[in-house]
């Protein structure tokens, strides 16, 4: 039990740093358009980065990951909404799930 609160301790400690070094090393606004946009991407590319693995570990077979997946770009490239994009992506996968399972 006292390894947790070390553990615990050492988490909290780390997560205040990465939250309060940035407030206090910039002071004044931020006007380079170079750092501005890659700041404004970086929400984008954690998402993707937690996100893409677990498609392609998260159902029984590649093939249908694999399926999903690309449904799930084509969707997006329609720029059809989130939820649309979802339910088409958990619709391809689970019918090739079910294909798949059949053979």
């Amino acid at each position: 039990m006292n390894n947790f609160f070390i553990y615990l301790l050492t988490m909290a400690g780390v997560t205040y740093l990465v939250r309060m070094i940035p407030l206090v090393l910039v002071k004044k606004k931020i006007t380079n358009r170079y750092i501005i946009s890659f700041l404004h991407y970086i929400p984008y590319a954690v998402l993707t980065v937690m996100t893409v693995p677990g498609i392609f570990y998260s159902t029984s077979y590649s093939v249908s990951a694999i399926v999903g997946f690309v449904v799930a770009v084509l969707f997006a490239f329609m720029e059809k909404t989130l939820v649309i994009v979802a339910a088409m992506s958990c619709f391809a996968v689970f019918a090739c799930e079910m294909a798949l399972n059949l053979l």
